[in-house]
Formats: structure tokens, sequence, C-alpha cells
């Protein structure tokens, strides 16, 4: 019985050193040789979001899916692709979530009005609490 939960978790492990031994993406680390172009793939990479870390822009994080980012929009503004049009592919490729500049969208559109809404209900809680005391 130990042998075979030996066996499944080496065999659950497996993916998890395929992905470390994995090189990283060219421009996942390295600038690109134009200053004007790294400057603006360095703003897109500050307002997008590592999956991974979840706490930190793509450009800060050591994560490999980060660098595979970072490689992407390297790329992408190498090829003279608008940082705005590499942000909507990026959005569209790992979710709103990726951007720390979310839009209203038909699946983010709760998270705007959530709030205030509960905003308006707590005002009206106590527009009608305060109310009846000075009525």
């Amino acid at each position: 019985m130990r042998a075979v939960l030996a066996i499944v978790l080496v065999l659950a492990a497996v993916p998890a050193w395929s992905q470390d031994a994995v090189p990283p993406a060219p421009y996942a680390y390295r600038q690109l040789p134009d200053p004007a172009q790294e400057a603006r793939a360095h703003d897109l990479m500050v307002t997008l979001r590592c999956l991974k870390c979840q706490s930190q822009t793509i450009a800060d994080s050591d994560a490999p899916m980060a660098g595979d980012m970072r490689h992407q929009v390297r790329v992408r503004i190498a090829r003279g692709e608008d940082p705005a049009a590499i942000r909507a592919w990026m959005m569209e490729r790992y979710g709103d979530y990726v951007s720390y500049a979310p839009q209203v969208s038909r699946t983010t559109w709760p998270l705007f009005a959530g709030p205030l809404a509960l905003l308006a209900i707590a005002g009206l809680l106590l527009w009608r609490r305060l109310g009846r005391k000075w009525s």
C-alpha cells in the first residue's frame, strides 16, 4: 500500500519538476535593445498581475509564468503592437484578473456595482434610523 502511495506522489510531482526544467523564454529576463520599446514594455508590465504570485506585477515577479508573460509583452512590443492591444490580448488569454486596472464588462460589473449597492443600502438604513429620531 505504501509503495502505491509513493508511486502516486512521485507521478503527481513530475509536472512540477518538468516546469522548472524548462529554460526561461529569451526575453523573460533580458531587456529589449531599443530603450524606448523597453520603456513601453515596462510601463505595460507594471500594470499586469502575476497569476501565480497574485500580489506582484509581472515586472517584479520571479515566477516562471511571469517570465513567460514578460517575454510575450516584449516580443509584441518589438513587433510594433500597441500596448492597449497587448493588454487586451493578455486579458483575453488569462482573464480580467491579470489587469490591475479592470474594466467594466459582462463578467466584472458585480465587482463595481456590489459596493455601490451596499453603500446605498447602508445610507438608506442610516437615513431611516436617524429620520425616526428627529421626527
